[in-house]
């Protein structure tokens, strides 16, 4: 009998032996891809990009999605089943959010993405969103040391807002509220820069969603991921002076950006740090929304990071197989909401 001998697989043995998948993510304000080499408990990323599609804009104006933001869409979708090919990636796995699940055409969206491109794209509900951007947001505290004991994860995005508890990194509490930069921007502060009486009918608007977040006493962090958080995070560094390489906001910081963006319009804040002038426009409500949500959970500082609800799709494709949706979607529902 042939004695068999453990081999215990290097750093490249594993990376060259691990799939490489590509999520895409559809959402109110952005079409963003990320393609990685994936693991159990990380992934390594290869590619990540995104347009600023904002799809929510036609939603919110007719209920629908228009045939521009379609052809848009479709056109970015395109480009990245090339970026994924690039990389030998063997399977992209596409979701949609808040504004396609508010569509009132969203089947035809979808069909016309598969049409064109051939890609299965699937609408999540908020609980499932907010498992996926939990998993992406976190995924790399357990990868430095011991990760805090009780910790939040907001996903701000153009339509929606999803809010994470957990205790241990384990998911205890969740909810999705209809609050996001694109909306908010939309419905309440649409000038250039927003006015007073807008900032204080939108502030009023919040309130009212945010009393019924459950008031937390015991956080150590509050994680924010999405669009508007890692802009407000870029636009501290150029105009505060916050080092490149920090990820931690104080509440003065995220007053001070606010400051300037209730001053400056879109344009200029666009042409002095730059910043997309699409997303500009929407950024005050963005930093509205993160400040507000700052002073109800009593926090005086937040965490941003660039990772989400795509390495999320990424990381449980990996844990639970080709039947990942459905195994979420099962654990969501079972779970509820709860405190």
């Amino acid at each position: 009998m042939q004695e068999q001998t453990e081999h215990t697989l290097s750093h490249e043995e594993m990376l060259s032996t691990a799939p490489v998948y590509a999520a895409i993510d559809i959402g109110s304000n952005t079409v963003h891809v990320v393609v990685a080499r994936c693991f159990e408990d990380h992934v390594a990323i290869l590619a990540d990009e995104l347009e600023l599609v904002r799809i929510g804009e036609s939603v919110n104006a007719t209920g629908a999605i228009s045939s521009q933001k379609r052809d848009q869409t479709i056109a970015t979708l395109q480009k990245y089943q090339a970026l994924a090919e690039h990389y030998a990636a063997t399977s992209v796995f596409g979701v949609a959010t808040e504004a396609i699940r508010r569509a009132s055409n969203s089947a035809e969206f979808l069909a016309a993405i598969r049409e064109a491109t051939g890609l299965v794209v699937h609408i999540i509900g908020g609980d499932v969103e907010a498992a996926l951007t939990f998993y992406g947001a976190t995924y790399e505290l357990s990868q430095h040391g011991s990760p805090p004991v009780d910790i939040a994860v907001a996903d701000l995005g153009g339509g929606s807002m999803e809010l994470i508890f957990a205790h241990q990194l384990q998911i205890i509490w969740s909810t999705s509220l209809p609050i996001g930069s694109g909306s908010l921007h939309d419905r309440y502060v649409p000038s250039n820069p927003p006015t007073h009486q807008e900032v204080a009918t939108a502030q009023t608007f919040l309130l009212d969603h945010f009393q019924k977040i459950p008031a937390q006493t015991h956080l150590a962090a509050l994680i924010f991921v999405g669009g508007s958080a890692n802009t407000l995070l870029y636009l501290a560094r150029y105009s505060l002076g916050v080092s490149q390489a920090e990820t931690q906001l104080s509440y003065e910081d995220v007053v001070r950006c606010e400051g300037i963006l209730r001053v400056l319009s879109a344009d200029e804040v666009a042409r002095r740090y730059p910043i997309n002038l699409q997303r500009a426009r929407i950024l005050p409500a963005g930093v509205l929304i993160i400040r507000m949500l700052m002073e109800r959970l009593q926090l005086k500082e937040i965490y941003v990071s660039a990772h989400g609800i795509r390495e999320g799709v990424l990381l449980a494709r990996v844990r639970y197989g080709e039947q990942w949706l459905t195994q979420l979607q099962d654990n969501t529902t079972h779970a509820g909401e709860h405190a």
